[in-house]
């Protein structure tokens, strides 16, 4: 198992700069979407190899937690943990940290290898899955992280009666 493996070093850019002062919420999605794109070249999926084989991938399901905010020119990175995998699909999780080791955000996602010439769902190729299987031993956490699997919802305080 492993730590965390750094996959972007960037800057917040002015034009990510919304009217609340701070990096927009977008913009920490398109981080972690840079940061699927840096999934993909780093098990094999490249432009060529895309292109050759018709073979991609697809986020199925993202899980964004915002933390801290980002301000302005602030230097960040984004990193990368894989939580799971099997035959056609990687559970990975992203965490965006700040100046100072802030850690301003993460990214829960489930991501599905696609055919596109038949637009469906498929395995790994075999060199593929090799590249997974290898950058699971090495960045897998020996525990997960408190915002993998979380759910959505309010939480309501009891109240005296429902106690009773």
């Amino acid at each position: 198992m492993g730590e965390p493996k750094v996959i972007i070093e960037d800057n917040v850019r002015d034009e990510w700069i919304d009217y609340n002062g701070h990096m927009n919420d977008a913009k920490y999605v398109q981080a972690f979407s840079w940061g699927v794109d840096r999934f993909m070249k780093l098990i094999g999926i490249t432009d060529e190899f895309r292109e050759k084989t018709q073979y991609t991938i697809f986020t199925m399901e993202n899980h964004v937690c915002y933390l801290a905010e980002m301000k302005r020119g602030e230097a960040f990175k984004v990193t990368l943990q894989l939580i799971d995998y099997d035959e056609k699909r990687a559970h990975v999780f992203y965490e965006l940290y700040g100046k100072d080791g802030k850690r301003a955000a993460t990214s829960e996602q489930m991501l599905m290898g696609m055919n596109q010439a038949k637009g469906r769902p498929a395995p790994f190729p075999s060199e593929i899955l090799e590249n997974v299987k290898n950058l699971a031993e090495n960045h897998t956490p020996t525990e997960k992280p408190k915002e993998v699997g979380r759910v959505i919802g309010i939480r309501r305080k009891k109240t005296k009666e429902e106690f009773q």
